[in-house]
């Protein structure tokens, strides 16, 4: 620690060229924390959802509805509690940045399957009484303002109404909570009547988008994923049966290889901020040759000059990346309030090791060949340059 002030000092020597070096650091690691944070989603590190629920889809694509007839077959699978049926609506709010999950379901089955959703019994029975009724998640109840009573109008891109008309208004009659902190994943969804949304679209009535099967035991999730699958093999209902999270995970990979796409970046970046503040330390340490002699006359050692060197580099890398860490969870916690539709992107414990790693790398990395030659560093040879 007697050290620090040394440092310090040496490192604020030249205060433009360290202020700039400090603030590409902190961009560069500004961009790794928000890659990372959204690599880490990619990977299904931050997404929560309930591992007891297993998603049925047609094995061509989800987009390929899957018959009713399917209810009672798959209900019959042991290990399986309950199955809920539901078709994507996608439709938009007033405005076309106003977009957000929206499902046609059956209420009943919807309650029984979904247990992490909280729905109070009274809102669970008017959602029963009135075909028009909807549903929403807190959380995007809280984003639009919206109270029970409201009526809630939506602009279908995918179902017109029989007259041809896309415009939709339904009648927001609950509100659903998490039974447990972060239990619940669908907190920005909303939900409406099957039984509507069938009577009322101009085609493809009577089909089902995927069915969501709960189970008794988590465990059963690969023997049950087999059995359904095998049960509708080489028929013309083929299935693909997965994990909740793996088919959010699938649907997020549509978007093409994103975790190659934001790797490559990182390291591009990396690249750069390498060569940026190597050419500082080296910039550091050549016009301080002269002074390190001095130091290595009065006793320092070899060993002691080279640390020296070795602390100014580390503690530049360090200052840096704390400093774009600090503004990544800012920037990532602002576009988690956004209204983007994906789940919320977070810089958890893995982000944080990788970020440390990289500022420890990245030191020890620009400040090695500087801190040699410090250390090698001849006396008479530095003293003559004064």
């Amino acid at each position: 620690m007697k050290y620090v002030p040394l440092v310090w000092a040496a490192l604020w020597r030249r205060k433009a060229r360290t202020t700039f070096t400090l603030l590409s650091l902190t961009a560069a690691f500004l961009l790794l924390g928000m890659l990372q944070a959204a690599n880490s989603l990619f990977s299904g590190g931050t997404i929560k959802l309930s591992a007891p629920l297993l998603i049925v889809q047609a094995r061509v694509s989800f987009t390929n509805p899957l018959p009713m007839r399917l209810l009672p077959q798959l209900e019959a699978i042991p290990g399986v509690v309950s199955v809920s049926h539901s078709q994507f609506f996608g439709g938009v709010y007033k405005d076309v940045r106003n977009f957000f999950p929206q499902f046609a379901v059956n209420p009943e089955r919807w309650r029984r399957t979904f247990l992490e959703c909280r729905l109070p019994d009274e809102q669970y029975q008017a959602w029963t009484q009135s075909r028009t009724a909807a549903i929403a998640g807190r959380e995007l109840a809280d984003r639009f303002g919206w109270k029970i009573g409201d009526r809630i109008p939506l602009t279908s891109q995918i179902w017109p109404l029989k007259d041809g008309t896309r415009a939709w208004t339904f009648d927001l009659v609950g509100i659903f909570d998490d039974v447990s902190k972060d239990s619940c994943a669908r907190q920005g969804n909303f939900y409406i009547r099957y039984d509507y949304f069938d009577d009322g679209r101009q085609f493809g009535q009577g089909g089902a988008g995927i069915y969501v099967l709960r189970l008794s035991d988590p465990n059963l999730a690969e023997a049950v994923s087999r059995q359904v699958d095998g049960r509708f093999e080489n028929s013309p209902d083929e299935t693909k049966t997965q994990t909740e999270k793996d088919f959010s995970l699938n649907f997020l990979r549509q978007l093409g290889n994103l975790k190659l796409i934001l790797t490559g970046i990182t390291v591009a970046v990396f690249f750069s901020i390498l060569l940026v503040t190597g050419n500082t330390m080296s910039q550091a340490v050549r016009e301080r040759i002269p002074e390190l002699a001095v130091l290595k006359t009065i006793g320092f050692g070899d060993g002691d000059v080279l640390g020296l060197v070795l602390a100014e580099s580390l503690l530049l890398c360090v200052i840096g990346g704390l400093a774009g860490m600090l503004l990544s969870v800012v920037v990532l916690k602002i576009i988690s309030k956004l209204p983007f539709g994906f789940p919320p992107v977070t810089a958890g414990l893995d982000v944080w090791l990788f970020a440390a790693a990289s500022m420890l790398g990245l030191g020890l990395v620009v400040g090695i060949v500087p801190a040699l030659r410090a250390k090698h560093l001849n006396i008479i040879e530095a003293l003559a340059i004064r």
